[in-house]
Parts: structure tokens; sequence; C-alpha cells
């Protein structure tokens, strides 16, 4: 009896325009978002091997230790073409350097800022919208549809039992929704695989698990859909409460949840921390300056007294002693800003988290932020991409620092510079022979892994709680079921 009732169901759907219009339109939007997607990934691969070129160039041109720069850029991940989560939002590089903080700049959004406005279209974007609408579509009338054209009644005429009847207008409804989208996701893959996206193994498991996930949360809206049928008595009725709770759960909940967590959770803005790390740096340089001040008339009052010969000869035998000493000082300065500015990061981080956790935690309550969560903890674009690329990037900041600070003392202390005290011409300073650098030894730059086993708890947590929304639809649209008057 339920394989008939399925057959039944799936037949309906499959010769109703629905069908038609479905499988149009997903393979539309989801075969366009991938290959919009794919283009979009090689143009950002162009772009970081080019940027890699320029710098590799100019560091090889650099004749001093004392004037090299270096810049750490972020690594385009082929996961972006299916969810670009925040790729698009955060800066796609960083200056590193003795004097430079660690802030990732120029995002896509920033150079072009028409897309900010409308936002790019990716799959999980897709699924997120147009299939959960879709869904609702398949199933708003699937109960009080048959009561108003009279079917329903026919049918239990007969002894059907109505357990095995919602089961078969789920199945039923599921499959006419599967076919259609599982053969565009199908032809995406085959789509990446033409272009030669460069695909790990474990790319292939977050790609399977993220269309897995993808069923799950419009399977959600299926069951959900029988469920609102299942307590109305009017298919119109069903159709506009079912768009209202699309809106609430999609487009209200997540902004709502981030609002509610900004007003329990205060979090200084970053006017307030560059305000804060200015005017520490203005005083610790001033405190500084007053110290190497009291150091030059220390140094004067030695030499009073002194005839013009003596004064000159005290200077030559400790002026690369005062050289060391003042270049000692800047160091401490500059140690304790960093060091400063680290604890305001530290400090806004925690409270950021704080204010996240919150946020997610409340937004879960809609199955569509617990599935938008789940797909950008998969294709590794989600909330911690800024955090984990800069914190690499800090790390290999103090590497780099380190690394040229003992080549300055190799090559004389200041690089390209050479100082030299004599008693009849002082002090001079020469660049002595320009010649390029061996940087062949030049610490590199490893990109954060971003791992199957980085994503398996929150991905858990999120189709777990997917499969407790769809648990509890279905079973109150089975309970409403079984009350139904089919008359």
């Amino acid at each position: 009896m339920l394989k008939l009732l399925i057959t039944k169901e799936l037949k309906n759907i499959i010769a109703s325009p629905k069908f038609t219009a479905t499988f149009a339109t997903c393979a539309i939007l989801i075969l366009l978002s991938v290959f919009i997607g794919i283009q979009e990934y090689q143009t950002a691969v162009r772009q970081y091997d080019t940027a890699r070129q320029l710098l590799a160039q100019e560091i090889a041109e650099t004749s001093s230790w004392m004037g090299i720069s270096n810049r750490v850029f972020r690594k385009p991940d082929p996961m972006q073409i299916f969810s670009a989560g925040i790729h698009y939002d955060i800066g796609r590089f960083s200056d590193v350097g003795a004097w430079e903080e660690v802030k990732l700049r120029r995002s896509a959004y920033s150079d072009d800022p028409i897309f900010a406005i409308f936002r790019f279209i990716d799959f999980a974007f897709i699924v997120q919208v147009a299939m959960s609408l879709l869904a609702i579509l398949f199933t708003y009338d699937a109960i009080n549809g048959e009561r108003e054209r009279g079917t329903l009644k026919l049918t239990f005429a007969n002894p059907v039992p109505r357990a095995q009847y919602i089961l078969g207008k789920f199945f039923g409804s599921w499959l006419g929704l599967v076919i259609p989208v599982l053969i565009p996701m199908l032809l995406a893959l085959l789509l990446v695989l033409l272009y030669q996206i460069p695909l790990t193994g474990a790319h292939w498991m977050k790609i399977i698990s993220l269309f897995g996930i993808s069923i799950l949360f419009f399977t959600f809206f299926i069951t959900f859909g029988l469920l609102v049928s299942a307590l109305t008595r009017s298919s119109a009725s069903s159709f506009l409460i079912l768009l209202v709770s699309w809106v609430t759960l999609v487009l209200i909940i997540p902004r709502a949840s981030v609002m509610i967590a900004g007003q329990f959770v205060s979090v200084p803005s970053v006017a307030e921390i560059e305000s804060k790390q200015a005017k520490f740096e203005q005083e610790r340089w001033d405190q500084s300056a007053i110290a190497m001040d009291k150091r030059f008339e220390e140094r004067n009052a030695k030499m009073v007294g002194i005839t013009k010969e003596e004064r000159e000869a005290y200077e030559d035998e400790n002026m690369w002693n005062w050289m060391q000493e003042e270049d000692a000082e800047r160091k401490i300065v500059q140690q304790d800003i960093t060091e400063y500015h680290r604890k305001l990061q530290e400090d806004l981080r925690n409270r950021r988290a704080a204010q996240e956790e919150l946020a997610f935690m409340l937004s879960r309550f809609s199955p569509a932020s617990a599935y938008q969560l789940a797909v950008m903890n998969l294709s590794g674009n989600g909330i911690s991409l800024k955090t984990r690329y800069e914190d690499a990037m800090e790390a290999y900041r103090d590497i780099f620092v380190d690394f040229v600070e003992e080549k300055r003392k190799e090559s004389g202390g200041h690089g390209g510079l050479r100082i030299s005290i004599s008693g009849e011409d002082g002090v001079s300073i020469s660049t002595g022979d320009v010649k390029s650098l061996d940087v062949s030894e030049l610490p590199q730059f490893d990109a954060p892994a971003h791992t199957i086993r980085d994503v398996a708890a929150p991905m858990i947590i999120d189709s777990g709680l997917l499969a407790l929304y769809i648990a509890l639809a279905f079973a109150g649209a089975f309970w409403g079921f079984v009350r139904y008057d089919v008359r």
C-alpha cells in the first residue's frame, strides 16, 4: 500500500507543471551559480599568482635588509565556488614587517562596492532561498488541496491507513523535489571537473557533505509544508502561513539574532580600538623622546669643561654604543606598542566571540541559519576565516621579523648602510656596494589548513538540529493528519 501511495504521488508530481518549472529553475540557477563561482575562483587564483610574483620580484631586487618589506596574501579556496561566505567581505592581503600591523586589507567588495549591494549568488544561496520556496510550492496543498478537490474523501472511502497515506505524501513529494535538484547538482560537479578545478580528497568530502546537508535543509520545508497543510482547511491559508513563516525563518530570525546579541554583549568599534592604540602609541613615543632628551643632557654634562679635541675623541669612542642604546630603546618602545595592540585585539576578539556565540545560538532556532552556518563552516568561509588567517599571519610576522633582524646583524647591523668613525672625518655613513640580497632562505607563509576535522563538530550540531526540526515537523504533520476531517 505504501509503495502504491508513493508511486501515485510521484506520478502526480512529475505530470504536473510544477515539476517541469522546478527542474528548469533548479538547473538554470544551480549551473549558473557554479559557473559564476568557477569564473570568480579562477580570477582570484590569477590575481593571487600575479601578486605573489610581483612581490617576489620586488623582494629579489631589494639591496638592503633595512628596506625589505613583505606582504602575505590570502589563498583562494575551491570551496568558495559553492559557498562564498565572507570570502568577498574580508581583505585579500596584509603587510608584514616590524612596523606593520597585521590586518587584512582590500576586500573584493571594497574594490567593487556594487557587488556589496547585490552580493554574489552561490549554490548555498540558491538552496537557502529558491529551493526552500520550491519545497513550499510542492507541499502547501498536499493535504487540504486534496480535500478541496474531493479526492481525499474518495481515497479514504477505501481502507487506507492514515499513517501510510501521510508517509506516501512525504516520500512522494521528497522524491519529486530530489529528482529535479539532484540532476543539476551532478551536472555542476561535471562542470567543476571540466574546468579542472584542483580538488583534494578533503574538498570532495566537503562537497558531498554540502550536498547532503542541502537535501536535509529542503527536506525540512517539505515536512513543514505538510505540517501546515494538515493543520489548515484551505490551501490559500496554508500558502499564506507558509510564506510568512518562510520570511520569518529565512530573513528575520537570523538578522534579529545578531541585533539581540549586540544589545547583550557590547563590542568596541574599530574606530575606538584604533583611537586607543594611537593614543598609547603617541604617549609611549613622547615618553621615549623625554628619556632621549635626558640621556643627551647627561652625555653633554660629561663633556662640560673638556677641550674640543677631547670632546671629539670622547664622541668617537662612544658613538657606536650610543647608537646601539638608542636602537635598543626604539625596539623596546615598538615592542610595548605591539604588545598593547595585541592585548587590545585579544580583548576585541574575546568580546566578538561571545557576541557571535550568542547570535549563532539564537539564530539556530531557524533551520535556515543552521543550514547557512553549516555550509559556511564546511566551505571554510565562515566567521572564523578572518581570525584564522590573521593568527597565521601574526605568527609568520614574528618569524619574518626575527629572520630579517638576524640578517641585518650579519650584514653590519644596518643592512646596506656602513657607519665609519674616524678622528679626522668624524662619523660617515655610506651605502657600500649595492647588490641584491640572497632571499632564498626567506621564511615563506603557509596558508592555514582547514580540514574535515575542523568542521566535524559544528556540522554535526547543525545537521542534528535540522534533523530534529524535520522530526518535529513530521510528527506535527502526522498528529494533525490523524485528527484531520477529510470531508
